[in-house]
């Protein structure tokens, strides 16, 4: 059993719990669950930087990134450095995240957020909306084509915005819906966690035009921003090239300088 699937059916398992503990009308009378959400394409249409900056603690490919790191500190360093938008890690298991991270960052910034967790059951999304996401992430590699359009569906009723990664040109075939607003290619192999930024730039050109197009994972150098953005991605989701220093945002903001 890889990865994924070792990460799938302990969420759905946590999952379940939650639903227990919490009902969707619960989560409805959350203060961010009413609040109109920041529009990640308009932020990247806008924006220099065309970065989403990641808070990431861990990772089962890297184990410990910056177990140290504090959103309030980390978050709006990342604003003030010119992020078009900012990734939060939600799943704790594996990635060291929380739902309360993401809360307390919705607290601290005016960015478009994006939920990053494995979503597999839709209460998740209303979870995102509840604790001030403006953007969510489905994996194809873990969804059927039915529930890829049933979840941004949801999602896009609830004002989120959809990002939708893939890994190779079977899984790009099962994302093609009006629901979706950006499609991410993960340069990471998240079976093997090799990391191929060329096969990513072949896959890009196979994107209709009305996705935004992201690119995820392995960005660790001025070169490799540069040979992606020329391929014509339009965003940069970026995280432990970050994260690994004691300064995140000022590790960004030196970025943002030096590819400028």
């Amino acid at each position: 059993m890889h990865i994924l699937d070792k990460i799938y059916h302990y969420k759905k398992q946590e999952v379940a719990l939650r639903k227990k503990q919490t009902s969707i009308e619960e989560l409805k009378q959350k203060i961010f669950f009413s609040r109109t959400c920041f529009s990640i394409e308009a932020a990247l249409k806008n924006s220099s930087s065309k970065i989403i900056a990641e808070f990431k603690r861990k990772s089962p490919s890297k184990a410990n990134i910056n177990l140290d790191a504090k959103v309030s500190e980390v978050v709006p360093a990342y604003e003030k450095a010119g992020a078009a938008g900012i990734s939060v890690l939600t799943d704790e298991h594996f990635f060291g995240g929380s739902l309360e991270f993401l809360f307390e960052a919705r607290n601290a910034v005016n960015v478009p957020l994006l939920q990053k967790d494995f979503i597999v059951d839709p209460y998740q999304i209303y979870e995102a909306k509840a604790y001030g996401a403006d953007f969510i992430l489905l994996i194809a590699a873990v969804l059927s084509m039915q529930e890829i359009q049933q979840f941004s569906t949801l999602a896009q009723e609830l004002g989120l915005e959809v990002l939708v990664e893939v890994h190779d040109e079977e899984e790009l075939q099962k994302v093609f819906f009006t629901s979706i607003n950006l499609i991410g290619v993960n340069n990471r192999n998240l079976k093997t966690f090799e990391v191929d930024i060329a096969k990513s730039k072949e896959l890009m050109h196979q994107i209709p035009s009305e996705f935004v197009k992201i690119t995820e994972s392995g960005i660790d150098s001025i070169e490799s921003f540069r040979f992606l953005k020329e391929a014509g991605f339009e965003g940069f989701l970026m995280g432990e090239k970050f994260m690994k220093e004691q300064q995140p945002g000022q590790a960004l903001e030196n970025f943002i300088q030096q590819v400028s």
